[in-house]
């Protein structure tokens, strides 16, 4: 789905008329319509197509009626495709039907066109979320594969991110951060680590302690992973890119200015590295590592607390300990 080309959307109606008249009025809105007359013949384009992601079909048709092609399709080792069905006003045993089987929206006959628009359009922006989760997903698991954290590193980090940053909007808004980007924080913080792609495994794998020069290198994934995303917002100009960006090059910096990689201090560490800070060494005073046995959550916080000012932002280090008790379950529901 992306934002140059014209959106691919098969229009599948058995009634010719209706068929021609639902593609004549997309086109001109600027989608690449194709069309097939019944469920089956609708199949065999979207496995030759699989770019195709928008389906609009009726549900009454001859030899693949529409329930039966929302089902072929969704057995199919396919891209997820956006399934708009057709349906008549007093057909809700149909509609139910149709839903339950895998439609993800539905328009009723008679048929308004500028509302197969409207809601293909909404189509075509959750197919641009999943795109952008997918996107973010494979490239945390990427650093997740290569990295000596494992189990459920990832999942934590992006809970105890959105708790943070969620409560900071609401207590210290002094702070600016907004609803939005307290959500990109939170969806972005998987990506902390990416740059440890870039570190050899001789480094990244080596049980105990580095020496100092192993260290020097190991602390260079910020500016690997901090690189790649910024390469990616300069395309994109999307401001959870941007988000990204900071938190993967400066979540090892240190509120005294004594982090890195460029010893930003205080107020001059962006406030998503700020967040994520707090909730990775968090995590990582909480999990078992190579070379010592984890922190008991009392003994985490504590030692968090002791930081504030120090290593961490103290309203941001304020937030986190109101949401303590929060922070421990999501600690035990998602347990290695």
């Amino acid at each position: 789905m992306g934002s140059t080309a014209s959106p691919k959307v098969l229009v599948v109606e058995d009634d010719e008329d209706q068929r021609l008249l639902a593609c004549a009025y997309l086109e001109r809105q600027k989608f690449d319509v194709m069309q097939a007359e019944n469920g089956r013949v609708a199949v065999e384009i979207c496995r030759e197509n699989p770019d195709l992601r928008l389906v609009l079909t009726d549900l009454d048709m001859p030899v693949m009626d529409g329930f039966e092609l929302i089902q072929a399709l969704r057995r199919e080792e396919l891209p997820y495709r956006y399934i708009l069905v057709i349906t008549s006003l007093n057909g809700r045993a149909h509609l139910a039907r149709a839903l339950s089987l895998g439609a993800d929206d539905y328009v009723a006959k008679p048929v308004w066109h500028e509302e197969i628009r409207l809601r293909l359009q909404g189509g075509i922006r959750l197919l641009q979320l999943e795109s952008k989760d997918l996107l973010i997903f494979s490239l945390a698991k990427l650093a997740e594969y290569r990295s000596k954290e494992t189990g459920r590193h990832l999942d934590r980090v992006r809970m105890y991110t959105r708790v943070i940053a969620n409560a900071l909007v609401g207590v210290h808004p002094e702070l600016g951060a907004s609803n939005r980007l307290a959500q990109e924080i939170s969806f972005m913080s998987p990506l902390h680590d990416v740059g440890k792609v870039g570190i050899p495994d001789r480094i990244l794998h080596k049980e105990g302690e580095l020496e100092p020069e192993e260290f020097e290198l190991m602390k260079t994934h910020t500016l690997i992973g901090g690189r790649l995303l910024r390469e990616l917002f300069e395309q994109t100009h999307a401001s959870y890119l941007r988000t990204g960006y900071e938190i993967a090059t400066f979540h090892h910096e240190h509120w005294d200015g004594s982090g890195y990689p460029e010893g930003r201090s205080e107020t001059r560490i962006p406030i998503s590295a700020r967040v994520m800070a707090v909730a990775d060494v968090y995590d990582a005073l909480t999990g078992v590592r190579s070379y010592r046995e984890a922190v008991r959550h009392k003994a985490a916080i504590q030692e968090i607390a002791d930081l504030a000012g120090v290593q961490f932002d103290p309203l941001v280090v304020d937030v986190f300990l109101r949401q303590e008790t929060l922070l421990a379950s999501i600690k035990d529901q998602f347990a290695d």
